[in-house]
C-alpha cells in the first residue's frame, strides 16, 4: 500500500487538519502517517486557541517516520510559526519525495492559523522544496504581494510566487466572484480547473483538497491528473457537506461510496432495464448503460457492461457482465456530462427513430441534438457530440441524440444521476 504523510493541526472539531487530511488519504486506499504541529480548540463556530507543539517533538514524529516508513508523497498544512517550519523544512529536504505546500493561514472562521513571522520561510525554505503550492486567492495575495480580483490577477500572482522557487502554483479560486476556477502555473503554461460553485464556505475543504492531491501524487497519478481527480472529489465533498454543529458545514473527504456500491447500482437497474426494452430499442450495436464513481476521471471509474444488449431472436437479453472500463462510449458521455455537472453520472444508448424523440420531448425532458456532419477531425465523437449538445443547450439534458452519417448509425442516449434514474426515464417515454 502507497503511503503519505501530513505535517499539520489537530483541529479538535475534526473538520479539518490533520483529521480531514487522513479521511481524504484513506478515501483514496492509501495510507496516512500525521505528524502534529498544533492542537487547536476549535469548532465550527471558532478557533477558541492553538497550542503549538514542542519543535522537537515535532522532529521526533518526522524521524519516527521516515527511519521505518517508505513515504511517497507529503503535505503540509498548518505550521502555525517560523520556528516549526524550519523543522519541518529541514527534515523533509532529507526525503525524496513529492511536496505538496498549503500555506495554511486563516480558518473558514476568519481566525488567524499562522504567527506574524511564518510567511518568510515559507518562501524561501518551503517552497522551492514544493512540487505543488496550493494557496487559496487570500494567501497568494500575501505571498506574491499581488490584489487578486480577477483571473488575469490570479495568473500574475501564479508567476510572482512561481519566481520565489515553487516549481508549480495552484490557485484555488473558490473566493473570486466570477466563476470559481482553479489556476495552476506549470512548465511556463496555465491550466484552468473549473467548478461548480457551492452556497456557503465549507469547513475544511482547503485541506481535503490538498490532501486528495497528496495522495494522488503518491499513487503516482502525474500533477494535472492529481488535480483533476481531486478537483471532481472536492466538488463532490463540497455538495455532499453536512452539518455537525451551529456553524459552518462540514467537507465530505470520507466517500462511502465505492466500486461494489457503483456496480450494484448498476447491476440492479440492469434487471429493470432487460424487463422493459424491446427491440425496437436496441441498435445495430447494441445498448450499453453506464455508471460513475461520484469523482469519475477516466473511463476505469465508470461501470459499464462487457458487451452489450442486444437482439436474440424477437427478445432482448445480454451474456455481458458489469465491470469498470468496460464502455468506452458511454463512460465518455458520462465524463463529459459530469463536466458540467457533476451529479450526472449515468447514461444509455438507445435506437434512433423520430418517434422515439418526440415521445422524450412530449412528456417533458430537455433534448439537444448534435450534428456528425460538424464533426472536427481527430476528436472523439462522443466527447465533442455531448460537449456540443450540452453547450448548445445550456445545460446537461435529459435526453441527447443525433441522426447520425455515412458509417455511423443514428442514436438517442438517456442521461440521468444514477442508472435507476435513466431506467425510470425511460418507462416514462415507454408509457406515452
Amino acid at each position: 500500500m502507497k503511503v503519505a504523510l501530513t505535517v499539520a493541526g489537530s483541529d479538535s472539531s475534526g473538520g479539518a487538519g490533520i483529521q480531514t487530511d487522513v479521511r481524504a488519504m484513506a478515501s483514496l486506499g492509501v495510507h496516512p502517517c500525521t505528524v502534529v504541529t498544533c492542537i487547536t480548540s476549535q469548532n465550527t463556530e471558532d478557533v477558541d486557541s492553538i497550542f503549538s507543539m514542542p519543535t522537537e517533538e515535532i522532529e521526533k514524529q518526522l524521524k519516527a517516520i521516515f527511519a521505518d516508513i517508505g513515504v511517497s508523497a507529503a503535505k503540509t498544512g498548518m505550521l502555525w510559526s517560523a520556528k516549526i517550519a524550519r523543522v519541518v523544512a529541514e527534515n523533509l529536504e532529507k526525503a525524496d519525495l513529492p511536496l505538496v505546500v498549503d500555506p495554511v493561514m486563516i480558518s473558514t472562521t476568519n481566525k488567524p492559523l499562522q504567527s506574524e513571522d511564518l510567511t518568510d520561510v515559507l518562501k524561501s525554505r518551503l517552497l522551492p522544496m514544493s512540487e505543488v503550492v496550493t494557496p487559496n486567492t487570500l494567501e497568494a495575495e500575501v505571498l506574491s504581494g499581488i490584489r487578486i480580483e480577477n483571473e488575469s490577477d490570479v495568473e500574475s500572482a501564479c508567476e510572482r510566487i512561481h519566481s520565489l522557487g515553487a516549481r508549480n502554483v495552484l490557485i484555488k479560486g473558490g473566493h473570486l466572484e466570477v466563476e470559481p476556477v482553479d489556476i495552476l502555473f506549470s512548465n511556463d503554461e496555465f491550466v484552468r480547473f473549473r467548478g461548480e460553485r457551492y452556497k456557503e464556505d465549507v469547513h475544511g475543504s482547503g485541506c481535503a483538497f490538498s490532501a486528495f492531491i497528496t495522495a494522488n501524487l503518491a499513487l503516482g497519478k502525474d500533477l494535472v491528473e492529481s488535480i483533476e481527480k481531486s478537483k471532481r472529489m472536492i466538488t463532490a465533498g463540497f455538495f455532499n457537506s453536512y452539518k455537525i454543529g451551529k456553524g459552518v458545514p462540514v467537507v465530505q473527504s470520507h466517500y462511502t461510496v465505492d466500486r461494489f456500491s457503483v456496480w450494484k447500482e448498476l447491476d440492479l437497474a440492469l434487471e429493470h432495464l432487460k424487463s422493459i426494452l424491446t427491440t425496437e430499442l436496441v441498435p445495430e450495436v447494441g445498448i450499453n448503460i453506464g455508471h460513475a464513481l461520484p469523482f469519475a476521471t477516466g473511463t476505469d471509474d465508470i461501470a459499464g457492461l462487457e458487451g452489450r444488449i442486444v437482439k436474440v431472436g424477437d427478445k432482448v437479453d445480454t451474456l455481458a457482465h458489469i465491470d469498470f472500463g468496460a464502455s468506452k462510449h458511454v463512460a465518455k458521455i458520462i465524463l463529459t456530462a459530469m463536466r458540467h455537472d457533476h451529479r450526472s453520472r449515468s447514461a444509455m444508448n438507445l435506437r434512433f427513430s423520430d418517434d422515439l424523440v418526440e415521445k422524450c420531448r412530449s412528456v417533458g425532458f430537455s433534448v439537444a441534438e448534435f450534428d456528425r456532419s460538424e464533426e472536427p477531425e481527430h476528436v472523439s465523437t462522443m466527447e465533442w457530440g455531448t460537449e456540443n449538445a450540452i453547450l448548445g443547450h445550456g445545460s446537461v439534458p435529459d435526453v441527447i441524440f443525433d441522426r447520425g452519417s455515412v458509417g455511423k448509425e443514428p442514436m438517442v442516449r438517456l442521461l440521468g444521476q444514477s442508472p435507476s434514474e435513466v431506467v425510470k426515464k425511460l418507462r416514462t417515454i415507454l408509457a406515452r
